[in-house]
Order: structure tokens, then C-alpha cells, then sequence
């Protein structure tokens, strides 16, 4: 792909992101206001700032990005989601379901004006890496949004992986649901690594695809059991996510 068009496009997707964030800045506030006395989960509110992601998506030309799988049947049964990590833009592949949830994040986003102050009007969930009461903090926070029967979205690797090898993942995802009695959805992410490639602001082609997998259920697990949970977990993803790069390979092919 010529540099100059990539350049370009990248321009027009990154305006299209800001253009995004600034319009649905009041319509978010509106929706919290409008909700607060029934809302105490900020379910609408959060699905109402999750459609950034898709909107952008859909008008950046280097991008074809979709979900498949079995969705849940009732996205107010709270689960904890968890998935591999390829790239920032799995952020905004995985925002295309049609459900919300709470997102673990790392706290510099926050930060950011007007999308920080949304994620954090919206109850996404901040995490300091490295400092122990923020993760603890964290998880309490976790849980609070799952009493209130919104899941919540976690990568547990902690970090992009830079190779095609997943990192290892994290034991609090899955003493998160055990403790509280939820199920894990995990979720495959293929695609996303030529999105926009770490330390580089343009974006790249990218046909990407979020696959939905089966709800591995935690009754009847103890924190004993966090190892196996998360090793069996890992091994779908990896396999779903495998398929799903040799389904396009063969697409590209034919």
C-alpha cells in the first residue's frame, strides 16, 4: 500500500475518531443524567459511548471488521469476557457486540480529555499497573458491576502480545469469576495486528473478526481451581483464533 495513501487515510480515520468522541460527549452525559435513578449498573450509558467504535470502524476504508459466534442470550446475565490481545484497536473490534460491558484499563486512558472523562462517566474501570491497591481497588470495582448484572471485559495477558504467541495469562480474571460466581466468555481476536501497529499512529489493512466461543461456566470452582480454569480457557481461545486466521487465509486464496 502506497505510504501516501496510508497517510491519508489515516488522517481522515484518526478525525473521524476525534469528530466521533466530541459528538457523543453531550449525548453520553444526557443518557447518564436520564438513567441514574434506574441505571445504577450504567448499562445504557455505556452501550449508548460503545458505539463510537464501530461508527469510526466503519468509516475507515483499511478496515473490515465483524463479530461471529453465539451471543449470549441474555446480556444481563453477567459473565466475565476475557480475550487475546493483538492490538489497541481489539478494543474497537470487540466494542462491535451488541452488549455492554464494564472494560478493565489501564489508567493512562483515563486520562485522556473528553474519552477519559466518558470511560470514566460510564463506569469503565481504571487499573495502575504495578501498584497493588489499584488492582485491588480494581477488582472490587469489578464486582460491583457484576452485582449489578453488567459483565465485564478483561485482557489477561495484560498486554499486546508482540509475537503471534499469546502471553501468559493472569491469574485475576478468573479468581474474579469464581469469587463471584459468574461464567467466562471468552472471546478470539484475529486480525487486528496490522490495524495499527504498535508505535505507529497510521493505520493499516486489516480484516479482523471477534468470534464469540462458549461460556465455560465457574460453578461449583474454588480459587484452587484458577490454573486449570484459566489453562482451559486459554487453550479455546488459541484454537478459536488459529481457525479463524486459517478461514481468511483460505478466503485471501480462493
Amino acid at each position: 500500500m502506497p505510504r501516501l495513501w496510508q497517510t491519508i487515510v489515516s488522517v481522515w480515520a484518526w478525525l473521524v475518531l476525534v469528530t466521533c468522541i466530541l459528538l457523543w460527549f453531550p449525548i453520553v452525559i444526557l443518557a447518564r443524567l436520564i438513567t441514574a435513578p434506574f441505571d445504577q449498573g450504567r448499562y445504557i450509558s455505556g452501550l449508548i459511548f460503545r458505539k463510537i467504535a464501530p461508527t469510526m470502524a466503519s468509516l475507515n476504508p483499511l478496515w473490515r471488521f465483524r463479530y461471529s459466534g453465539t451471543l449470549p442470550k441474555n446480556p444481563r446475565s453477567p459473565f466475565v469476557a476475557v480475550s487475546n490481545h493483538e492490538s489497541f484497536s481489539d478494543i474497537l473490534l470487540i466494542s462491535h457486540l451488541p452488549w455492554e460491558m464494564k472494560w478493565l484499563s489501564k489508567a493512562e486512558l483515563f486520562r485522556i480529555p473528553v474519552l477519559g472523562w466518558m470511560m470514566w462517566l460510564v463506569g469503565d474501570i481504571p487499573l495502575k499497573r504495578g501498584f497493588g491497591p489499584s488492582a485491588v481497588e480494581a477488582m472490587a470495582r469489578c464486582r460491583e458491576a457484576l452485582a449489578n448484572r453488567v459483565s465485564v471485559m478483561i485482557f489477561p495477558e495484560g498486554t499486546r502480545s508482540k509475537t503471534a504467541e499469546l502471553l501468559p495469562f493472569k491469574d485475576g480474571a478468573f479468581r474474579l469469576a469464581i469469587e463471584a460466581g459468574v461464567p467466562i466468555l471468552p472471546l478470539a481476536v484475529s486480525g487486528t495486528s496490522t490495524a495499527l501497529r504498535k508505535h505507529d499512529w497510521r493505520f493499516g489493512r486489516s480484516v479482523a473478526e471477534v468470534r464469540v466461543l462458549d461460556p465455560v461456566e465457574t460453578t461449583g470452582l474454588e480459587v484452587a481451581d484458577v490454573a486449570t480454569l484459566k489453562t482451559r480457557v486459554r487453550d479455546m481461545i488459541v484454537e478459536a483464533r488459529d481457525a479463524l486466521a486459517a478461514d481468511r487465509l483460505a478466503q485471501d486464496a480462493s
